[in-house]
């Protein structure tokens, strides 16, 4: 089987791309901080980190078995925080970086914050709304779009979240729900 084109726009890192490839590489590096925060609790390791003016206004890691909420993913958290600490809802000047590629309910949070920019590091091919799977955040009929970039720091996101599914196979756990395992992750 072929494999799916994406409808993102790709860093090329040339040129001007420079500058923003360091940045970028720089904040999701902190993003994968947070995802292993998730790791070391038995989360899945999913980590956010929101930035404005060069400077981290939010963070966030998957917190869904530990609070029994649906909704306590990591990019939930970082927005929130990044509202929060921006006194505003509107974000439409803020980056958020994500380990992995955000489900549908975060991208219709990231479109309801007037979200500026998304970097995420590796797709979700099983549920990605941001490229992968759906195109959410750039739909046409909806009333924000938002920039999406996609495989910063990739190979570092998805060697996390296998290394999560494999422990936790070993280990005889078997994943409920979502990712349900590494299959999904690009090699």
């Amino acid at each position: 089987m072929a494999e799916k084109k994406w409808h993102i726009r790709r860093n090329d890192f040339n040129g001007a791309e420079h500058i923003s490839r360091g940045r970028d590489r720089h904040f999701m590096a902190l993003a994968l901080e947070q995802a292993r925060m998730a790791y070391a609790v038995e989360e899945v390791p999913v980590g956010a980190v929101a930035v404005a003016a060069r400077r981290i206004v939010g963070t966030g890691w998957n917190r869904k078995e530990s609070t029994a909420d649906p909704t306590a993913h990591a990019e939930m958290f970082a927005l929130r925080e990044a509202a929060a600490k921006l006194g505003q809802w509107r974000l439409s000047d803020v980056t958020l970086y994500v380990t992995l590629e955000p489900c549908i309910m975060c991208a219709g949070a990231m479109i309801q914050s007037r979200l500026a920019r998304l970097v995420f590091g590796t797709p979700d091919r099983k549920g990605g709304a941001c490229g992968s799977e759906y195109h959410i955040l750039q739909d046409w009929r909806l009333n924000h779009r938002v920039n999406v970039t996609g495989g910063v720091l990739q190979n570092e996101a998805a060697g996390l979240l296998r290394e999560f599914f494999a422990t936790r196979r070993s280990r005889g756990i078997e994943p409920s729900g979502g990712l349900k395992d590494a299959a999904t992750l690009p090699k």
